[in-house]
Order: C-alpha cells, then structure tokens, then sequence
C-alpha cells in the first residue's frame, strides 16, 4: 500500500529493527531491509513456506538478506523471536495473493500478534496495518482490529485510520498505531 510506504520511508533509518508480520510476496520485507541497511534488523513472519520462499529469493536478489531472518510461522508467535526496541511492525492482513491455498489472517491470530508488537515497540514506533476485507473473514478482522485500537491508551498510544474516499467500501484501508 503507498502510504504505508510512505510512513515506512519517512521514519525508518539505518541501524532501526523492524518487523514484517505478514511477508507475502516479500515487498514490504525487501523496503524495511532497504531502510534499515546492513546495521539494521528485520524479522519477516509469513505461515505459508510459498511466501518466506518467495521473500527469501527477492531479498537475495537484491542483496539485502543480510540483515533479514525470516520465520516460517504466525506473526502471533512475533515475541518468541523479535527483541524490544522495534521501530515499525508491518500487517498485510487477508491472504496471499496468487496463493494455490486459501490462508486467510484470523482476527485471533491477528490481535495477539498487534498486542506483541505493542508491547515490543520503541517510545516513537509504530504500527501499520492494512487491512483487507473484500475476502471472507476480512470483515471480522477489520472490526477485532478498530476495536483493539480503540482500547489502547491515548496516554500511550496514537491510532487512526486512513481509508480512500473514492474507492468502494471493501478496499484497503490503512491503521496507523503509534507507540507516544
């Protein structure tokens, strides 16, 4: 999604450590390693052996795999691997796109992975989430997800929604959480 790479652009800086919760096709995973550079880390998570494959081969295309591990496991298992003092946590949530499986995201996997991340975020980091609900289960999610934001602390966190005014309501729309 272009505003999430925007915000991704605008505020990561080599030497930071960020986290790819749902890799994919790896685009977001190849940006963060871009971002962060060799001094950085990225964590990339994607349950499906396609897509760390797929990211895999991307990031070794271009030379930055270096600085990336990735997990072939649920982003709901982020804390088991990913140490504090993140500076951004990317969700592409929904299914892999061009996938032989139909493996959508689940509002319960989806929740304890964006508690994870709250918790392991720097003062001044932040979370995206895109969220997708044109697929079965997306409307769920989307509402476990406006729901978890609502219930963060405005003393500890900043959340809003950016959603496109000119496109239908089953299109992509952004969650920006950020840690104060």
């Amino acid at each position: 999604m272009p505003l999430a790479h925007f915000f991704l652009r605008e505020r990561l800086r080599s030497g930071d450590v960020a986290v790819d919760a749902t890799c994919g096709n790896g685009q977001d995973t190849l940006l963060l390693a871009r971002l962060v550079g060799a001094r950085g880390r990225v964590w990339g998570f994607d349950v499906q052996a396609s897509a760390i494959a797929a990211t895999h081969a991307l990031l070794e295309v271009h030379g930055v795999s270096s600085c990336v591990e990735l997990i072939h496991g649920g982003h709901e298992r982020l804390a088991q691997f990913v140490p504090p003092g993140v500076r951004a946590v990317v969700f592409n949530l929904g299914y892999l796109p061009g996938s032989e499986t139909p493996l959508t995201t689940t509002p319960e996997n989806t929740i304890a992975a964006l508690g994870q991340a709250a918790e392991l975020l720097a003062r001044g980091g932040f979370i995206l989430i895109c969220v997708y609900t044109g697929h079965e289960g997306g409307p769920e999610e989307a509402e476990a997800v406006e729901e978890w934001c609502r219930a963060l602390s405005p003393k500890l966190f900043n959340a809003w929604s950016s959603r496109q005014l000119n496109r239908p309501a089953v299109a992509p729309y952004l969650v920006v959480v950020e840690k104060v």
